[in-house]
């Protein structure tokens, strides 16, 4: 027997921020509140709440008579879509009321989203400026944004969290002050530091020192952001080992950073612990040349599903078989396809690489026979 859970109505939005303050600030005093928007570089839907009345806006609904959606769960939660119409034309969907995270097929592709190509900046939730690294997205399996708050103070930010498989959030410039469900009292990331949002994990950002620039990865590129208006921050309980969808909170320091070799020769990487943290999920590593050591080209090759890379310090040259060379420095990233054979070169002393996969293991291939350029 189905149970409807709650019901909402769709009205389309020309402007999801315009809107969003129309209806929640107290000018005109409507009353209603924000509880999720999303994605969060870019918002193109919320759900508002207020008088007992749930209204979800969104960008590429079409006018219209309007429509009533109703939540709804099942015994097996295999609710397929279904849609209704009243004699006046109104729709009522009947949809689940679980959101699933869906990965889409990953779409392979050699990126590389340089700084100074003058991307554009998105103001997005939080007032928060979204700088996208991967346009293409993989075909909707990750997103990678570069954020970034140009003035110190508290964030206007609510407790909230994320459905989403996997996100990283390391700390590129700055600092920024943050408080996590179960895991203690609110604490500094600063630059070098990282964590990982494990699914659904409660948190809240709450001020930023100027000029903070993070770097944010998710999987899939949209997932849902929804407001937690009844949890406070911090809980009463620390509890480290805790999972959430079989992930642990991971707070990787750089002051306790141990460096050991990575996969390509001339190089070390410093192991963030989240390969562990995630369950082989995802492993991210920090990267630099070895200090006084002469690094021989290596061509490679790897069989990771995702493979993303951000340039944090210095400057190296990329080059790909068939694709070219690409000069890259602080600000730029890039993505490489499982099997395509690629080198760096011209790597400056103080080359840093953030390099994030999807799994967490996955093989390196070196091709000794291959040359640049490949």
């Amino acid at each position: 027997m189905m149970k409807i859970e709650s019901a909402e109505i769709l009205l389309p939005s020309k402007g999801i921020a315009e809107d969003v303050e129309f209806w929640t600030s107290s000018t005109p005093g409507l009353g209603f509140r924000m509880d999720q928007i999303y994605p969060a570089d870019d918002p193109q839907v919320v759900t508002l709440t207020g008088h007992g009345l749930r209204v979800r806006l969104d960008k590429s609904a079409t006018t219209g008579p309007g429509i009533v959606r109703l939540l709804c769960s099942e015994p097996d939660s295999q609710l397929q879509s279904r849609e209704l119409i009243s004699p006046s034309g109104t729709r009522v969907e009947l949809v689940s009321a679980e959101e699933p995270v869906s990965r889409p097929p990953t779409k392979h592709a050699f990126i590389a989203c340089r700084l100074r190509d003058n991307a554009p900046w998105v103001v997005g939730r939080a007032g928060m400026h979204y700088r996208d690294l991967i346009p293409a997205r993989l075909g909707g399996a990750i997103i990678a944004s570069h954020i970034r708050i140009p003035d110190a103070g508290p964030v206007p930010d609510h407790v909230h969290y994320h459905t989403v498989g996997f996100q990283l959030i390391y700390c590129h410039a700055g600092w920024v002050r943050l408080v996590y469900e179960d895991q203690g009292a609110p604490f500094i990331l600063r630059a070098g530091d990282c964590v990982i949002q494990p699914p659904q994990i409660r948190h809240r950002v709450l001020e930023s020192s100027g000029g903070l620039e993070v770097v944010e990865v998710g999987v899939p590129a949209e997932h849902l952001t929804t407001i937690d208006h009844d949890m406070e921050l911090p809980t009463p309980h620390y509890r480290p080992d805790r999972e959430w969808d079989g992930q642990k909170f991971v707070h990787s320091r750089l002051e306790d950073a141990v460096w050991g070799p990575w996969r390509m020769p001339g190089f070390e990487a410093r192991d963030t612990g989240i390969e562990d943290g995630t369950k082989g999920v995802a492993a991210v590593r920090v990267v630099r040349p070895i200090a006084g050591e002469d690094r021989a080209v290596s061509v490679t090759s790897h069989d990771s599903d995702i493979l993303f890379t951000f340039v944090l310090s210095g400057s190296c040259t990329l080059h790909g078989e068939g694709k070219g060379s690409r000069v890259l420095s602080d600000g730029d990233a890039y993505t490489l396809p499982p099997g395509l054979k690629t080198c760096l070169t011209d790597c400056s002393a103080d080359l840093g690489l953030l390099e994030v996969s999807l799994p967490g293991r996955f093989n390196t291939t070196v091709h000794p026979q291959d040359k640049i350029p490949v």
